[in-house]
């Protein structure tokens, strides 16, 4: 007995089944566009996909975020390191503006100091210390080139420093009005009484030794060369009273000044040229 063959023997094809599949593909597509059926289960199926695809956008994105902090971080390591730098730059800057600040002034108040001296002067910056506690000398950097002459005046912005003793080509010796060796005759401004301050070797300190205790001198007066000596002109001040002990039995009073003059701080300083002056270092220049 033969079997019965059957009547379709194959599958459809692969391109039949490729029609089938476009033509229900348009039919699902016009159903969807034109009377939205498919929209609730399109969004239950996004909703039930969405989590694969975040397991499967994991990895990109952790990978990306992980990229740009570290860029982050080392492009805020490279700004702090420029802004550091900035810093420290505008810092030194800063500190080079306020010495300049600071020069600026004291050059403006000697300025101020040769326009009330009224005679001819010339600045100078001190270059020497001299380190000897004994000893009260600075050196300047101007000379005999310059015109300076031993005996010369010296003054800062605000009083009498002292004078020159000694000169080179380019630079001079200056002994400070608180050397010990020094004397200048001075006057009170307020009543005029005249007398000698001599230097005590202390840079903050003069003392008046030759007056009387009864003398008309208080605290707080303000003393100021008087011209005798042909040294110093007259006017210039000086010192400022500080200190006065009176005791009965001694026939002259213990007096002490502060010098005027910043002599521990100034670094520019005038040589003070007067007639009298200039004409005495002329005449020594020429014995």
């Amino acid at each position: 007995m033969k079997a019965i063959k059957p009547i379709f023997t194959q599958a459809p094809s692969q391109f039949a089944q490729l029609i089938l599949a476009l033509l229900v593909s348009l039919a699902l597509i016009v159903v969807d566009y034109r009377y939205q059926h498919l929209q609730q289960a399109r969004a239950t199926l996004a909703f039930i996909v969405y989590p694969l695809h975040f397991l499967a956008d994991l990895p990109v994105r952790t990978s990306l975020q992980f990229q740009q902090w570290s860029a982050s971080r080392t492009q805020l390591m490279d700004e702090n390191q420029q802004l550091h730098r900035v810093n420290l730059k505008l810092k030194a800057e800063l500190q080079k503006y306020v010495a300049l600040q600071a020069e600026n002034i004291r050059l403006r108040n000697l300025l101020d100091s040769s326009l009330k001296v009224g005679d001819r002067v010339l600045i100078a910056e001190l270059s020497a210390v001299d380190l000897d506690p004994y000893r009260q000398q600075i050196i300047i950097n101007k000379g005999s080139a310059s015109g300076a002459f031993t005996g010369q005046p010296v003054l800062d912005a605000a009083a009498v420093m002292g004078q020159v003793i000694e000169t080179t080509q380019f630079s001079s010796t200056v002994l400070l009005i608180t050397d010990a060796t020094h004397s200048i005759p001075i006057q009170i401004l307020r009543n005029g009484l005249r007398t000698i301050a001599v230097g005590s070797g202390r840079v903050n300190e003069l003392q008046l030794p030759y007056l009387p205790t009864d003398s008309d001198i208080l605290v707080g007066d303000l003393l100021v060369t008087s011209g005798l000596g042909g040294k110093f002109p007259p006017g210039y001040p000086v010192a400022r009273v500080t200190h006065i002990n009176r005791a009965p039995n001694n026939a002259f009073a213990e007096i002490t000044a502060q010098p005027a003059a910043h002599l521990d701080r100034s670094r520019e300083v005038l040589l003070v040229w007067t007639m009298h002056a200039h004409t005495n270092g002329l005449t020594e220049e020429t014995e």
